[in-house]
């Protein structure tokens, strides 16, 4: 017998703390020989990054405490580790020192400590020099980035300096060639980047570098020397990001596709292919239904599609024997994973989280959605439906919904399993997962379609999608929640100021005034806004009439702020503006901050908290009945 209760009231095994408790972020696959290594983002240690290693069935910690791989690199991070044989290079945050592991041994630092940071490095095959990505704090300014050439005694040269901004140093199997790739302001990785190649001298360093690939309006992805001598990188020269390799002549497209073999480059260290032997190649794609694999002959170019029951695959490496990615489903939190090549038999070698027995009848399956727009493109989007065993809803009755932004703004939403996510479904909400015009995913021509229009077209996009399930009839459009993070804050504010389809929202560590941001942003999106908004201060006016920070009398909805005390790329002041602007005309609000925390929450009492705060909240401000946390 079913227990009657409003939407949103319903009292759900799936608490808080259970949601984030052991919930790890698994990232930067590697292999070496049969190793496999990752590093685990641990919020039960307070986000202490750990890189730990699979051998034959065992898996053990390689970096102790107190040393947190990370590296803080366009403040985003990622390629904080790498290996050659046994050895483990690895940034440590506390000190942004680059440490060295050998088998056995205590890590050991080997550069100085100082205003630098390190990044995406690579050994070469004689062990005489480490390429790394160097970012230098250390003078007045934006920082300096380069490609660093560090000796087995610490001694430090530059290898490559010029551009704004590198990544991918990688050496060829012989050890006499390099590649990289490189940009400029204003812009971003997935805008245009330029792959560089040249051999090394004797000493080690680059002689002069030629161009490949790539340019202002071509973005180049993951290059890597393949087991024939050739260059292969992903290119959106077609509109998608797609294979090519690069003979030393001419360029050659492995495989032609509406999919995209590519990401935006937030992070280092991403990889979605990798060289299965001396043969072929294995390679993760999306299409608008998730990722998959395929096999890609190196010789005839044969291509096969390999089945997993994964949605979401990332950081793809491989051997002869087996490919090693990170997956995910709708059903299956994030793991690490194994795939035989000869027999397709999968196995997980460490799950981030598992959504035990007794959780199974709550969780909530994704509807895919395309929702059209009047110029006949579709809005992408995800509907999770609440569901609850044993409580349904008064006759008549209609859940709220709450809308996610996702970041970036060119980033994306997965339909992957998510326990914050069914947090929320099994108390009685639906959820919405809006990919926007600008959302990455679905090819260059739908990553473009915000230029120049964020604050508008994702804004309106959300807007509709919302819209569209009320219209539908399945949610209260009288109980409309948008929530989002960092960009997605600022399209949470932009929404419940320039329209009246959202009752209330939520906004972490958002952007509530463009010029602000402009300002004071890091260096990695310190021109981002140049083509997403225009040029500052040229176009001011445009600036200040899409921050929602000037338009704050048109805000009267309820708005829950959560910011992080240390962020750097969004400053604390940009919500702490907002809130005190909303208290004094007496619109409710809220503002939590959380000591310690930066661009993100990492720690698992900081996540615990702030989904509690969002329901005590949403419960007082929208909500007929009590809420149980």
């Amino acid at each position: 017998m079913r227990e009657t209760a409003p939407y949103g009231s319903w009292r759900s095994p799936i608490s808080a703390a259970s949601a984030v408790a052991g919930a790890v972020r698994l990232s930067e696959v590697c292999v070496s020989g049969s190793d496999v290594y990752w590093l685990e983002a641990r919020p039960a240690e307070k986000g202490r990054g750990v890189v730990a290693r699979w051998r034959r069935g065992v898996t053990e910690d390689l970096t102790p405490e107190p040393f947190n791989v990370r590296t803080r690199v366009h403040e985003y991070g990622g390629g904080a580790y790498w290996v050659s044989g046994e050895t483990v290079f690895f940034s440590n945050d506390s000190d942004g020192r680059i440490y060295r592991i050998d088998a056995g041994q205590e890590p050991v630092p080997i550069t100085a400590e100082g205003p630098w940071r390190w990044t995406d490095g690579r050994l070469s095959a004689d062990g005489a020099n480490l390429y790394v990505v160097r970012e230098d704090h250390g003078g007045e300014g934006e920082p300096v980035n380069s490609i660093a050439l560090v000796d087995p005694q610490g001694e430090v040269r530059t290898a490559a300096a010029g551009a704004d901004f590198y990544a991918d140093p990688r050496l060829s199997a012989d050890g006499r060639r390099i590649c990289w790739l490189q940009w400029r302001h204003p812009n971003m990785p997935w805008d245009g980047t330029e792959l560089m190649v040249t051999k090394l001298a004797a000493d080690g360093l680059p002689q002069d570098a030629a161009l490949v690939a790539g340019g202002q309006d071509e973005s180049v992805f993951q290059p890597q020397w393949g087991p024939d001598g050739q260059l292969y990188f992903v290119s959106d020269r077609n509109g998608w990001w797609n294979l090519y390799r690069w003979d030393g002549r001419s360029i050659e497209p492995l495989h032609a596709d509406e999919a995209e073999y590519g990401q935006p480059q937030w992070v280092f260290g991403q990889s979605t292919y990798d060289f299965a032997g001396d043969d072929r190649l294995i390679c993760s794609f999306l299409r608008t239904d998730g990722w998959r694999l395929a096999s890609i002959e190196l010789d005839s170019l044969a291509y096969e599609e390999i089945p997993t029951p994964y949605t979401e695959i990332s950081d793809v490496r491989a051997t002869a024997e087996a490919v090693y990615f990170q997956g995910a489903s709708p059903s299956e939190a994030s793991g690490i994973v194994r795939v035989d090549l000869a027999t397709k038999d999968v196995e997980v070698l460490r799950s981030a989280g598992r959504v035990y027995d007794e959780m199974q009848p709550f969780v909530s399956a994704p509807q895919t959605l395309e929702i059209p727009r009047d110029d006949g493109t579709p809005i992408h989007a995800y509907y999770y439906a609440p569901v609850h065993p044993h409580f349904e809803s008064p006759a008549g009755d209609k859940p709220p919904v709450i809308v996610q932004v996702h970041g970036g703004p060119t980033a994306r939403r997965s339909n992957t399993l998510d326990l914050r996510v069914q947090y929320w479904t099994s108390r009685g909400f639906g959820w919405l997962d809006v990919n926007y015009a600008g959302s990455s995913g679905y090819g260059r021509s739908y990553r473009r379609m915000l230029d120049r229009l964020w604050g508008e077209i994702d804004v309106s996009d959300c807007a509709a999608a919302a819209a569209y399930l009320a219209a539908q009839g399945l949610v209260d459009a009288d109980k409309t929640i948008i929530r989002g993070g960092s960009a997605g804050g600022f399209t949470v504010l932009a929404a419940l100021a320039f329209h009246d389809v959202f009752a209330a929202g939520s906004c972490h560590y958002g952007i509530s005034d463009l010029e602000v941001m402009a300002k004071e942003t890091h260096k990695f999106e310190s021109r981002y806004l140049d083509r997403l908004i225009g040029k500052y201060p040229e176009e001011k006016a445009v600036y200040e009439r899409r921050s929602p920070i000037h338009s704050v009398d048109k805000l009267t909805k309820p708005v829950l702020f959560l910011h992080g005390a240390e962020d750097k790329v969004v400053p604390p002041n940009q919500a702490e503006m907002m809130f005190h602007a909303l208290r004094e005309r007496g619109v409710p609000t809220a503002f939590v901050l959380f000591a310690g925390e930066q661009h993100g929450f990492r720690k698992s009492e900081t996540a615990q908290r702030a989904l509690e705060s969002e329901l005590l909240f949403f419960g007082t401000v929208l909500l007929d009945g009590p809420v149980c946390v």
